[in-house]
């Protein structure tokens, strides 16, 4: 049983140890950002891509990295998944598109903002996210 001045001095110890590890947890993880989202690719597009996807409020639908909706697909990696041209059809649509059942709005983008917007989920795709979104295993054995 510890006695109350070493309970105090074990509480300030400790404290101070898994606080200098938070901030060194902190500090790496705050250098390895840039490397990990690829930042030097960053392009005007990019940036006018993110500007577009705000705009129309995509995460009210959509996730990226995780994060938003989830009435609709996960985006993070839809460019490697889909391709740009079908990206592009559904940007470009006049008509409310409604892949399995879900409608997705008719934006009716420009060729520029569909390309901007495409080369931000280009950018999204090639973060290095550890490994997320999963690949899904298909069962081919049927």
């Amino acid at each position: 049983m510890l006695s109350k001045s070493q309970a105090k001095l074990f509480f300030v110890i400790g404290t101070i140890f898994f606080s200098g590890i938070f901030l060194w947890l902190t500090v790496d993880t705050i250098n390895s950002v840039p490397a990990q989202t690829h930042s030097e690719n960053i392009s005007p597009a990019v940036n006018r891509g993110k500007i577009i996807w705000e705009k129309n409020n995509c995460m009210g639908c959509h996730t990226l990295f995780g994060e938003g909706a989830y009435y609709a697909p996960e985006l993070t990696k839809s460019f490697e998944r889909r391709g740009e041209g079908y990206i592009k059809a559904a940007l470009m649509s006049k008509t409310p598109w409604s892949p399995r059942g879900r409608k997705m709005v008719a934006y009716a983008m420009t060729e520029q903002e569909a390309a901007d917007v495409i080369a931000f989920l280009k950018w999204a795709g090639e973060a290095d996210l550890n490994g997320f979104p999963a690949k899904p295993t298909l069962n081919t054995n049927k």
